[in-house]
């Protein structure tokens, strides 16, 4: 969706790059997906849950500062964070590699003053998805120590084993014992709180 004042012609503008240049006619399926969306964020329970999916990401963002991290934006003030790990020797493929093998989800992302995006400088955090399975701050900062966890472990992998290549980094980490124990702590952690749509004991 895109807002526009109509003052200055701007919003005739940006109509007119949607239909006719960029779509043929209306999707009934995005009007309807749209409309459920709005629904759903006109509810007094939609206002509290985006409250704390901010305080979380404020939360997670300060933990991650408070062990060194250095985030591209200094902190955030909205759902979203950039994790820079390319001032550690790192490179956000490999710890979204990492992330993956021990439960967490985040995506490799790149940041200002990459040369390349196949070897983006660093990751993209959000917390929408943790607070819809009912984490709170202290919840996130927990996470924070997690993903702190990850970078050192991650720079270890590294540096050791001298995987300097994405793929033999991803290696190295399947056979690495300190991983497998993270993944089954960030698993216990991550069980005790709910998915919606999956019943305990059904997953």
């Amino acid at each position: 969706m895109i807002f526009a004042k109509k003052e200055g012609g701007l919003a005739e503008k940006i109509d007119y790059a949607v239909f006719p240049m960029l779509q043929g006619g209306p999707h009934e399926n995005v009007i309807g997906a749209l409309a459920a969306q709005l629904l759903q964020a006109s509810k007094p329970e939609f206002k509290e849950y985006i409250i704390q999916v901010k305080k979380n990401a404020k939360s997670l963002a300060a933990e991650l500062i408070k062990h060194g991290h250095s985030l591209v934006t200094g902190g955030t003030d909205n759902h979203l964070m950039l994790l820079n790990v390319r001032d550690k020797g790192l490179t956000g493929s490999k710890l979204e590699k990492m992330c993956d093998a021990i439960h967490i989800t985040l995506n490799k992302n790149t940041i200002i003053g990459d040369k390349s995006a196949v070897t983006p400088g660093g990751v993209r955090i959000g917390t929408p998805a943790i607070t819809t399975r009912g984490y709170n701050e202290e919840d996130s900062r927990q996470v924070a120590r997690f993903i702190d966890r990850a970078v050192k472990l991650s720079l270890e992998i590294q540096d050791k084993a001298g995987a300097k290549k994405l793929n033999e980094f991803v290696d190295a980490i399947s056979k690495n014992a300190d991983v497998h124990k993270l993944a089954e702590e960030v698993e216990t952690f991550a069980s005790e709180f709910p998915i919606p749509g999956f019943e305990v004991g059904k997953m």
